[in-house]
């Protein structure tokens, strides 16, 4: 289901838009935006992120943080690598969710302090079991945000996004990870899962942050 979903434009360039962002989160704690990404920025993004994969610049997610960090695959398969300003698309979508992050302290007092994210790759059959970004009163990461780079992708491609209600298992969202959609969500409010892909699956996940991390090692990635 997709109640939140939001019409074709582009998420930073509409401030009534934005004003609808932040009521989303507000009121249900998730937002969904079909087509929020620019459709140039996507491409350029997936370009990015394909020449990493071909270079063998991916490497294996993991769970956890600090000592405690481990790789799992039994409850995560995908392959990430961090955004930096290194790079000239990446530095792009970094700079447009800063606009965005001042608008959220601006309009829900937030105090978010950076954003932080990395590609992902989800090989055909892996998944990522139910999970939430931030523990309880951790406040670290506060706002979860990702972003898809699929073209052409199909119902039966897998590979959804389920948001959860909490500890329940009233399922709030069945997202597909079609190229542009956007989904922002309270990081410790719900927990989430990403289903088995039946193919190749690309996207960003990012954080917004209270605070700052060190070499992106203060919560490696989840």
């Amino acid at each position: 289901m997709n109640n939140n979903a939001e019409p074709a434009l582009v998420v930073l360039q509409s401030e009534p838009l934005i004003d609808a962002v932040s009521q989303a989160l507000a009121d249900h704690g998730w937002w969904l935006g079909e087509a929020a990404v620019d459709s140039e920025l996507v491409h350029a993004l997936r370009a990015d992120l394909l020449a990493l994969r071909a270079n063998d610049e991916l490497e294996r997610a993991g769970i956890g943080r600090d000592l405690d960090f481990q790789l799992a695959e039994r409850v995560r398969g995908d392959r990430i690598h961090w955004l930096s300003r290194a790079s000239t698309v990446q530095t792009r979508l970094l700079e447009q969710m800063e606009t965005l992050r001042l608008t959220l302290n601006e309009n829900l007092f937030l105090g978010l302090f950076e954003f932080e994210a990395h590609y992902a790759h989800y090989p055909p059959g892996s998944f990522y079991r139910r999970h939430v970004d931030s523990f309880k009163g951790a406040a670290n990461r506060i706002v979860s945000a990702v972003i898809y780079l699929n073209e052409d992708w199909q119902a039966g491609d897998g590979g959804e996004l389920v948001l959860y209600a909490g500890s329940s298992n009233e399922i709030l969202a069945r997202i597909a990870p079609r190229a542009g959609s956007m989904v922002l969500f309270l990081s410790e409010e719900l927990p989430h899962e990403v289903l088995p892909a039946r193919r190749d699956r690309y996207s960003i996940a990012g954080w917004y942050r209270l605070n700052a991390s060190i070499n992106n090692q203060i919560d490696p990635a989840r």
